[in-house]
């Protein structure tokens, strides 16, 4: 069964260029809209019921944090992963405050996004590396607050893979084997085995069930 994706960016060549990628190389996503702001957002959930929102964060007429906001009024269980060009700490808190379950920088490579789109699809939230040590630090000063510090600290647990292996991570965690992820990441299959060794020293685990339980973890709700 495809995953429905539906883009939502006010740049209509990055978003037309996202759709083709996806098309050409993936068989198990599929994008059913494209729109330029939130409003737009709004109707085209109506229309197509996406599981699935990439969301830009600034747009016109409604940015994309408004518009998670008001989507998870509509629906708790659709999905919006936030796509920006900058890495604004209040907007990343508030994204994620409002149900957002990923927030990832544009230049990320196409195979990380299509690699997060099935991750935040099996329930496992994704967020930036580059990310994850502003957010950390901004949660120091309201550490009291229980939400804020169940986040904080699902991101230090995060933050011990390196980008590489945070990729594999979810690709085990969505069922992947070893040939699998060799063939997604164009790497050899040493390579991912290497890879996969450092993973379980970091994390202090044995086996790829417990990072299917781990991943389980990741997935928080605020």
């Amino acid at each position: 069964m495809s995953i429905h994706v539906l883009i939502v960016d006010d740049q209509n060549l990055f978003a037309l260029s996202l759709k083709t990628f996806i098309h050409n190389y993936t068989d198990d996503i599929r994008v059913v809209g494209i729109a330029s702001n939130g409003v737009e957002a709004l109707s085209c959930w109506e229309q197509f019921k996406p599981e699935i929102i990439l969301m830009d964060v600034h747009m016109p007429e409604m940015n994309g944090v408004e518009a998670t906001r008001e989507l998870h009024k509509k629906c708790k269980d659709v999905k919006i992963i936030m796509l920006s060009t900058f890495d604004e700490d209040e907007y990343v808190r508030q994204a994620l405050s409002y149900g957002a379950s990923g927030y990832l920088m544009k230049d990320l490579s196409p195979t990380e996004l299509i690699a997060s789109i099935r991750a935040v699809s099996s329930g496992i939230t994704q967020i930036s590396p580059s990310l994850i040590s502003n957010l950390i630090q901004s949660l120091h000063s309201d550490e009291d607050n229980n939400k804020s510090h169940h986040l904080k600290e699902q991101m230090e647990w995060v933050e011990k893979l390196s980008r590489r292996e945070k990729e594999i991570f979810t690709l085990i965690a969505t069922g992947y084997d070893n040939d699998q992820i060799s063939e997604e990441l164009c790497i050899s299959e040493r390579t991912v085995r290497n890879h996969v060794s450092i993973i379980y020293s970091k994390l202090n685990i044995n086996n790829r069930f417990q990072i299917i339980q781990l991943a389980n973890k990741i997935h928080y709700h605020i």
